[in-house]
């Protein structure tokens, strides 16, 4: 009989100017309030809808919450691009091109960090690993917005639609 061993999550510590200065543990650099690289991405199906999904109660951050980005933590090493493409296939189970769109330094709810936001078109079948997202469907950005009043969204990813909106133009 072996004993689980949990994994442990390194990053990269970045400054202020998003400068790599070191390699933590992620979860020392939220309890320290250490900044480091976040990267989410925005997906849109072929008609330009956007995919908005409700984490799993088990979340470990934000359980139960909705929320319109996909993404985590980038690892060591990772570029924006590369971190973002491999949240996707590890949360959706798809395989897509992403493309930068901007970032920016998120103080975050629960520490800072910075947040990459990237979009990519999402064409293939989504299969959710269901210990990340309990449900997900497109909606239009419309009522994107009315659902980011009725439902509770993950806090930081409100911050971010302000940004992704003023940014770009309409879906």
């Amino acid at each position: 009989m072996t004993d689980a061993v949990e994994r442990v999550e390194l990053v990269e510590r970045v400054d202020e100017l998003d400068r790599v200065v070191g390699v933590v543990e992620r979860d020392e650099a939220i309890r320290r309030g250490w900044l480091h690289r976040v990267a989410t991405t925005v997906c849109r199906d072929g008609a330009g809808r956007v995919l908005v999904h409700r984490r799993a109660d088990g979340h470990p951050r934000f359980p139960g919450h909705y929320d319109w980005l996909v993404g985590g933590a980038a690892d060591v090493g990772e570029s924006w691009e590369e971190a973002a493409a491999r949240e996707l296939t590890e949360e959706l189970g798809v395989r897509v091109d992403v493309r930068f769109v901007f970032k920016f330094l998120c103080r975050g709810a629960i520490s800072p960090y910075w947040l990459g936001v990237h979009e990519a078109v999402v064409a293939e079948e989504i299969s959710a690993d269901p210990t990340e997202i309990s449900w997900h469907g497109w909606v239009g950005e419309g009522e994107l917005g009315e659902l980011t009043r009725r439902l509770t969204f993950v806090p930081d990813g409100l911050e971010a639609l302000g940004r992704y909106l003023a940014t770009t133009p309409p879906g």
